[in-house]
This record gives structure tokens, sequence and C-alpha cells, in this order.
């Protein structure tokens, strides 16, 4: 499987992320196997992380920024969070529907997939699929985010881009400078900027640029970053001037050594991650640790003991 999705066959790059995303030891253990086969390929390609709120028109400034890009001569592959419900943990998994031109382009590749009990607007294994797209060639990968609000901060550790997607009249200055996923914002786009919206757009984007001169300029931004700009996905207005935008940012970066130095940092984030989520994986398996979680479970439940307090036994009987 890894020579064709290296050779860039969309129905193995298909099949690999199945692969990855399957809860089987087995299936882990090629998924493993897979990714390091294709580790050595060297390819590399833009990854942008997109977020915004519900109703802000992520897809619709994706099918039409990706159209943009591919116009360019550029393959382009879109990685979808789709939420999960608490109750059945379904998901409808729609994405491709509402981008109808590009899912017919044969240099586009849409995947949506189910964020489950994965905190931080991210799939799991999202970040593995973005190394399998990369290995199959693709110039540039979008990750779109659920769309839950200022928590979704984990896509920045998938990235090389952050991209904040607004809708007109959707905050004053203040609104803006609250912390967190503004913090980590590279570039804010404020969509829907057409018709009878435009003026409001124009006016949000003006209340955001403001906001982000209050942010404290990062070591890792040129001259200008982060910025505020309007866009329409609906006419196309902006996406060609966004698109230099992060083209600049990123050539930028490269050449001051921080595409390098964020990537790295990544690597570390994620083998930490990975060790948390094994250790918690074992722990769990364990029959004799599961029992002993399960009466302090019952003990908490009881009102007889504090969660803490639970927590510290239990990691006192693992020592």
């Amino acid at each position: 499987m890894s020579a064709q999705v290296a050779a860039g066959d969309r129905r193995a790059l298909a099949r690999a992320i199945t692969l990855v995303e399957s809860a089987r030891p087995d299936h882990r253990e090629d998924a493993l196997a897979l990714i390091a086969a294709l580790k050595s390929s060297g390819k590399q390609a833009l990854r942008i992380g997109l977020s915004g709120t519900p109703g802000v028109g992520k897809s619709t400034f994706i099918e039409g920024f990706g159209m943009h890009l591919i116009a360019q001569g550029l393959r382009v592959a879109v990685l979808a969070v789709d939420p999960s419900s608490t109750r059945s943990g379904g998901s409808i998994l729609g994405d491709k529907t509402r981008m109808d031109l590009l899912s017919r382009e044969k240099d586009a590749f849409i995947r949506p997939s189910p964020s489950q009990s994965h905190l931080g607007g991210v799939a799991r294994r999202t970040r593995e699929a973005v190394t399998l797209c990369e290995a199959a060639g693709f110039d540039v990968v979008l990750i779109e985010t659920v769309g839950v609000g200022q928590s979704e901060t984990m896509v920045a550790e998938m990235s090389d881009l952050f991209i904040l997607l607004l809708a007109p009249a959707g905050g004053d200055e203040l609104q803006g400078v609250k912390r967190g996923i503004m913090e980590i914002a590279d570039l804010i786009l404020v969509n829907k900027a057409d018709g009878d919206l435009k003026a409001a757009a124009t006016r949000t984007q003006a209340d955001y640029a403001g906001a982000l001169r209050l942010l404290r300029k990062r070591a890792q931004d040129p001259d200008g970053f982060p910025k505020a700009r309007i866009v329409s996905a609906l006419t196309g207005l902006g996406l060609e001037e966004a698109w230099a935008d992060m083209q600049d940012l990123a050539g930028w970066r490269k050449d001051h050594g921080h595409w390098d130095r964020r990537r790295a940092a990544q690597a570390v984030h994620w083998f930490e991650e990975a060790v948390r989520m094994g250790l918690l994986a074992r722990l769990t398996s364990d029959p004799e640790t599961a029992r002993a979680m399960e009466a302090l479970s019952q003990q908490v439940s009881d009102g007889a003991v504090s969660p803490d307090v639970a927590a510290a036994q239990l990691l006192d009987t693992l020592r």
C-alpha cells in the first residue's frame, strides 16, 4: 500500500487513512509500519488549519479556496473533522456534499472524519492523515476543524499556518482581544463580504485588525502579521490576497528557521501525547487496575471520597 500512496493513488490514500483511524490493535501495528515506510519520502506540504464558528462558511470557503489553488496547478487535500454524537457516537460526515465542485477535481482529495470523543476540534488520527497526504504528493493540506469556538487550539499543533474564519458583525474589538484561539491565529478572514454584508464585513475586519495590534507581536511573525482581511467564498473576493499572505508568512518562517523549529516542537508534542494515550490505554486494559478503578469510581459516586483523592490512591497503587 505504501507504494500506491506514494504514487498519489487516491483510493490507496483513502484506505490508508481508514487504517490509521482504526482502533483494532492489529490495524494499529500495520498503520505504524505504513507511516514508517512513507516517512522517508521527504515530501512536505503546506499544512493549513482552518477554524471558525458553525455557519461562518468554512466548507464554502474551502471549496472556493481549493479551486483557486488547483487553478494554479497545486494538488489540494482536505481533512474535514465532523462532530460526533455524544449519545450514539455517530457523525453525519457530509462535508463532501457541501464541496460539490472541489470533490470532482482530480487534483483534490476530501476526507471527512468523525471527531469521536477527541477534544480540540480535530480527530485523534488527523495528524497521521496529514502525514499520509504529504506522502501522496499533495501540495496543500487543509485541516477543517469541528468549529466549536475558542478552545480549538489543537489544530495549531499539526499545522504550519492557522486561519480563523469570522462572520460579519461577529464581535467588536474587545471581543477580538479574547485569548486562546485569537492568540494562535496567523490570519483572520472575515467571510461573506458580499452583497449587503460587505460593509459589515469591512467594519468587522477593522475591529479585529485593531484587536490584533493590542496583542503582543510574536517572534515567529514578520511585520504586519497576524493580520485580518475580508474575503467572499461566494464571489472569490480576497482569495488571491489571502493566499499571497499565506505564502509570504510561510516563506518568511522558512527563511528565518521558524518553520523547522515549529515542526520539531510539534513532533515532540505528539510524542508526549502518544505516550499519555498509550499509558492510559494500558491502564484501562489491565484487569487489576480496571477493578481498582471500578471500586474507586463507586466510592466517588457514593460521595465517600473526592475525585482527586481517589485518583491519588489509584496512582499510588501503580507505583
